[in-house]
């Protein structure tokens, strides 16, 4: 065999060991979790949460405490994002469905602010959105989020204890359940 072809058949082998270990484990890697999966981070995500401190379009501070006492989704995205740009809409739907109920969705933009306001006025989104930049990542991190994809949604009670995590977009129904059942709670 020429070693031109067992190269090839090497990096081919090691192409395919590396997509199929992708699909055992991107599933994995983008299943929803509540506390009872997150272990390690659920006490260190509701301080990182409620102490996290980040500018709004207007540039003032805001910290995410400040919607204690309320159902509050933290929905982590960019512009660049195609998924967190689809999603929004939904998300929009959603804040003004459950509005009455007591929570709160608060976009969290991981990117360049100037893009960030121009995209949200343009759209027009309704709900708040802070900017987080580079330092987005490191929250979402302490979030449960150490694969630091996009989008990324954390949902807190309204006592600020995170009761859910999902990496990747949510689906309507999806969302509808978890705040259904902690605005009955």
């Amino acid at each position: 065999m020429k070693p031109g072809r067992r190269e090839a058949l090497i990096l081919g082998a090691a192409g395919l060991a590396a997509g199929a270990a992708g699909l055992l484990l991107g599933p994995i890697l983008l299943r929803s979790t509540n506390n009872d999966d997150a272990g390690e981070h659920a006490g260190a995500g509701d301080v990182a949460l409620r102490s996290a401190t980040l500018a709004d379009l207007a540039g003032q501070p805001r910290r995410l405490s400040e919607w204690q006492g309320r159902i509050l989704v933290c929905n982590f995205w960019a512009t660049w994002c195609a998924p967190c740009r689809d999603e929004i809409p939904m998300l929009m739907a959603t804040r003004a469905k459950y509005a009455s109920d007591g929570v709160e969705i608060v976009g969290i933009a991981v990117d360049n602010a100037p893009k960030v306001r121009e995209f949200s006025v343009s759209i027009k989104i309704s709900y708040p959105i802070l900017l987080a930049e580079a330092e987005g990542l490191d929250l979402m991190r302490k979030l449960g989020n150490s694969a630091g994809g996009l989008p990324y949604t954390v949902v807190a009670n309204r006592q600020g204890h995170v009761v859910h995590r999902k990496l990747g977009a949510f689906s309507r129904g999806d969302l509808d359940g978890i705040l259904d059942s902690l605005a009955r709670a």
